[in-house]
């Protein structure tokens, strides 16, 4: 054997090492993939019910969402009715109401002020008025 043919051997064994360690690489690479797909169908099966349920959850808030949406729009109307209610009292009751208050206070503050006056009077010894 010559030279060239102990190298064309070496190179030969090196070429077969070689696909064969592709050939491990390539194998598991194929179990990788199977896995994946395996992986890949399971999750489309669980999806269904999934999306499903996220369905009926969805339908269940917006159905909720359509009560609240009644019960706003009617506090609405109430608070626009005490609102209404509000300035029909004011302008019917408030203008009177507050004339009498004033009125009345105006009274106490009279006859307080007519008893103080007669009370200082009563206290003062009295003046003897003699003719001359």
């Amino acid at each position: 054997m010559s030279a060239g043919q102990i190298a064309a051997l070496i190179a030969a064994g090196a070429f077969v090492v070689l696909v064969v360690l592709l050939a491990i690489v390539l194998f598991k690479l194929g179990r990788t993939l199977d896995e994946a797909t395996i992986a890949i169908r399971k999750a489309h099966e669980n999806t269904d019910p999934l999306l499903i349920g996220a369905n009926q959850t969805i339908t269940h808030v917006n159905t909720q969402l359509e009560r609240v949406d009644g019960i706003t729009a009617n506090a609405q109307a109430v608070s626009g009715n005490v609102s209404a209610l509000s300035s029909v009292f004011t302008a019917t009751l408030g203008g009177p109401l507050v004339k009498t208050a004033a009125l009345s206070y105006g009274l106490s503050k009279a006859i307080k002020a007519r008893r103080k006056k007669a009370e200082a009077k009563a206290a003062r010894p009295a003046k003897k008025r003699g003719r001359k």
